[in-house]
């Protein structure tokens, strides 16, 4: 009945001004919405191998591999899970940062009662939320600008973000991940008349926009500094949420966005005017943020998501990215997980 209603809802919603609607609504929220959504049933499909390693030596951690800097998965719970089930009456949730204007991956549906929080990171969160508290919808979502995730752990604002969130070493010094759960890269949105045709050249003497903390400004800024993009590309212009970059885009403020192209993808379908222009130019993996000493709780959604990558991962992706990604679903798919952080 959910995957019904999602795909009903979303035939009705037609571009950026129905977004805006929901980013309205949202703040009537005040950032905060406890869950009353159930997540879908889940699919069978097949599993990916799941592969263990050594503890990478210390220093060593590069970004083309941070992804396998995880714990191995365990059912077992901890000091942080137990933290999570004592909490009683309706304080009995699990606080998750997620975004709320992520078309397709964690967005508020007008069209739902409440304008309720939907997507494929949603769909991942009522998955942990069933395991550890044994129900989905018990659920504290908590409204996240990219540039707050880290400190919304740091400040224990949240016990987890779930947020399109690329695994990467300099984070990894500051939250702990999860396995991957989503392949992705680089990509740059355009309008469709405009001569810029990709991650090159004709970025010169152009102003790019990015969302704060993202892995794109700190792309942009570092092949800048190396030579590697024009001198001339204007970076300057940094927002709080993906969404906002779109809007400067359509306002003629900036001339094209650098973001996911999972994220990219989800944007052009708001706006027919604008595309994608060439291929990704890095590759990069989601994962859900902890905290650094969270250990029980990294294995315990490391266990999740070996049985959600066998049952559900491909369900969600079917409702909600295929239209925009394909429905060819490898080229999205995490690798087989490397557990290298033993401790």
């Amino acid at each position: 009945m959910y995957a019904s209603r999602v795909r009903a809802s979303l035939r009705g919603w037609g571009g950026v001004g129905a977004m805006m609607v929901a980013c309205a609504l949202a703040l009537a929220f005040v950032l905060l919405l406890p869950c009353t959504q159930r997540a879908p049933d889940q699919a069978p499909r097949t599993g990916q191998p799941v592969a263990d390693g050594v503890q990478a030596r210390a220093g060593s951690c590069q970004d083309s591999a941070a992804q396998d800097q995880t714990l191995s998965p365990s059912g077992a719970d901890g000091p942080t899970i137990d933290a999570i089930k004592a909490r009683t009456g309706e304080r009995r949730k699990l606080i998750v940062g997620v975004d709320q204007n992520s078309y397709h991956w964690g967005y508020r549906n007008p069209n739902t009662q409440g304008a309720e929080l939907e997507g494929f990171d949603i769909d991942l969160v009522h998955r942990i939320a069933q395991d550890i508290l044994g129900d989905p919808d018990a659920v504290q979502f908590k409204a996240i600008p990219t540039s707050q995730r880290i400190s919304a752990i740091q400040d224990g604002r949240v016990d987890m973000v779930v947020r399109t969130m690329t695994i990467t070493c300099g984070r990894l010094s500051q939250v702990a991940f999860s396995a991957p759960y989503f392949k992705t890269g680089q990509q740059v949105l355009a309008p469709k008349s405009s001569s810029i045709t990709g991650y090159n050249s004709t970025l010169a003497g152009k102003k790019v926009c990015t969302a704060a903390g993202s892995t794109a400004y700190t792309k942009l800024d570092a092949d800048k500094k190396a030579g590697t993009l024009p001198a001339t590309t204007d970076i300057s212009t940094t927002v709080p949420n993906q969404l906002d970059c779109l809007v400067r885009l359509q306002l003629g403020e900036v001339d094209a966005v650098v973001t996911d192209g999972a994220l990219a993808a989800s944007q052009a379908a708001q706006d027919p005017t604008v595309e994608l222009k060439g291929g990704a130019f890095t590759t990069e993996y989601y994962g859900v943020a902890m905290k650094k000493d969270a250990s029980d709780l990294v294995r315990r959604v490391n266990r999740v998501l070996v049985d959600y990558r066998a049952s559900g991962w491909q369900q969600s992706y079917d409702t909600w990215l295929s239209a925009t990604l394909g429905k060819d679903s490898a080229a999205s798919e995490p690798p087989a997980p490397r557990y290298l952080r033993t401790s």
